[in-house]
């Protein structure tokens, strides 16, 4: 791995940092105007977003926190690393900063998480942007993840090999020449031996593939409130080559909410704000102001 200074002059920002009941959440907090609050997923952290910081600071407040267990945020050994928990997470960080008129920005595991913190706090949230995420029950769950939900090998590969992080470098990308190797460093600093890579593997045991799994009722309960974010402006943007969540994910989005914006890159992948950052820069400018331009479902090559 690259050293710390490396990744370090691509995430230039102060951390700030929120003490939970049992661990301490790391966020950054830049800028002024409008709240943007960006939640990451996994195996990502805020570093996921550090280009949209940059570019949106000047105008903008930008808010994006690290999980518990990743990015720079604590990483305790015990604890109730499940989608409520997370939720609850930022519901606190919402109430603590007192932000609203919300713009939330979700990407992968972070769609279920920030999706049901708005419906937690919906009279604060302002406008919805979805990269590459899913907020139901898992229509499918593909094999490579399946594998690191083997019982004790799976989280003994993702914890002793980071099994997760480091392959997501190449297979969650279309753009190989972007993932430097000062990108491939920040990606990987915080999960950089077995104990830090404890919610990485813990994401992914909570995928619930049954009925029976607890973060299954709370899924399909968030799945079946989105209706009633559906005043907000909405807008989805895609990574058409993404293999995890795949198109059918957008496509359920836009049946529960049929007026929203849609943007798809048909030559990204799930790191979709990786692979076209500075194709997504004016969509988001646009529709970030008062009154955006008409909503339409955009295939761009």
């Amino acid at each position: 791995m690259s050293s710390s200074a490396d990744w370090r002059k691509l995430y230039p920002f102060s951390s700030h940092f929120l003490t939970l009941p049992e661990a301490r959440l790391h966020y950054v907090d830049e800028g002024s105007g409008e709240p943007v609050l960006m939640v990451h997923g996994n195996p990502t952290w805020s570093f996921y977003w550090r280009n949209i910081i940059t570019q949106f600071r000047d105008t903008h407040r930008m808010v994006a926190a690290d999980h518990i267990g990743c990015g720079l945020s604590d990483k305790p050994q015990q604890y109730n690393y499940c989608l409520q928990q997370h939720i609850d997470n930022i519901v606190q960080l919402i109430d603590e900063l007192d932000l609203q008129d919300i713009n939330l920005l979700v990407h992968d595991w972070g769609g279920a998480v920030g999706l049901g913190a708005a419906l937690a706090r919906p009279e604060r949230f302002a406008r919805l942007v979805l990269f590459n995420t899913a907020a139901f029950p898992p229509p499918y769950c593909p094999l490579r993840i399946r594998a690191c939900r083997i019982p004790m090998l799976g989280p003994w590969m993702v914890r002793s090999f980071n099994a997760f992080a480091r392959p997501a470098l190449t297979m969650a990308t279309e753009k190989p020449e972007r993932f430097t190797p000062d990108v491939c460093a920040g990606y990987l600093a915080p999960y950089d031996n077995y104990a830090n890579r404890i919610a990485t593997a813990r994401f992914v045991q909570d995928i619930p593939l049954s009925q029976s799994h607890p973060t299954y009722a709370v899924l399909k309960q968030i799945e079946q409130q989105l209706p009633t974010l559906s005043h907000l402006p909405i807008q989805l943007i895609w990574g058409g080559k993404d293999w995890c969540f795949r198109l059918e994910c957008l496509e359920r989005f836009q049946t529960i909410w049929p007026a929203a914006r849609a943007t798809i890159f048909n030559d990204a992948g799930h790191y979709v704000v990786e692979d076209a950052s500075e194709r997504i820069e004016p969509i988001l400018r646009d529709f970030l102001q008062p009154e955006p331009l008409s909503r339409k479902t955009e295939a761009l090559p």
